[in-house]
């Protein structure tokens, strides 16, 4: 089975000897042919701007290989979420994902379980997060803390009437026109003859 490796290290001293050569062993052990290897280094999980995952994801795409071995999930993924959309798009494209260190192979039986089972825990983490913004806005209001964009002054708004109903400016012209709330200077629009109706 043609094979990706992917390794990341965090930083330049960092070597990636360790994850290289247990993937290695563990794709001889496997039967897994290595066709590509992806390194990122000096790029923290975190971060999504990893120019080799982003290399092996295009590559996926292309179905350049049948299987993605890495040596854990925080090797590879910036959060349960990044995982779960990793491996849902290998599942759609039938690659297969390893992850030795946390011993899921979604080739198999329990790694298809696992694969549910992290999908729960990222559905149940944004609930959760979903939750704490709710009841957090909700304190927000009890204590009277103004949520959402400011409400434009009445006076802005009988100005932008005004133009509307004498000008034949655009609403981006008007835009321009009115004065926003750094209190930018008035331009004098054309104003045109009202058209009877």
């Amino acid at each position: 089975m043609d094979t990706a490796l992917y390794m990341r290290v965090s930083t330049m001293q960092q070597k990636p000897d360790l994850q290289a050569d247990g993937l290695r062993r563990y794709a001889q052990g496997a039967g897994l042919a290595m066709t590509a290897v992806y390194l990122d280094v000096a790029v923290s999980g975190r971060k999504e701007g990893r120019s080799q995952l982003q290399a092996l994801m295009r590559a996926a795409r292309g179905h350049a290989f049948a299987c993605v071995l890495v040596w854990k999930f925080d090797r590879f993924a910036r959060s349960v979420a990044h995982l779960l959309r990793a491996l849902e798009e290998f599942n759609y494209l039938g690659i297969r994902f390893i992850s030795v260190q946390d011993q899921v192979d979604t080739g198999s039986p329990i790694g298809k379980a696992m694969f549910t089972l992290i999908g729960a825990m990222a559905e149940l983490e944004s609930s959760l997060i979903a939750e704490r913004v709710k009841a957090g806005m909700a304190a927000a209001r009890v204590r009277g803390t103004r949520l959402g964009r400011p409400a434009t002054p009445s006076h802005l708004v009988a100005r932008i009437e005004e133009l509307a109903r004498t000008t034949a400016l655009s609403i981006r012209q008007i835009h321009d026109v009115v004065p926003g709330p750094a209190g930018a200077s008035v331009q004098k629009p054309t104003v045109l003859p009202h058209k009877k109706t």
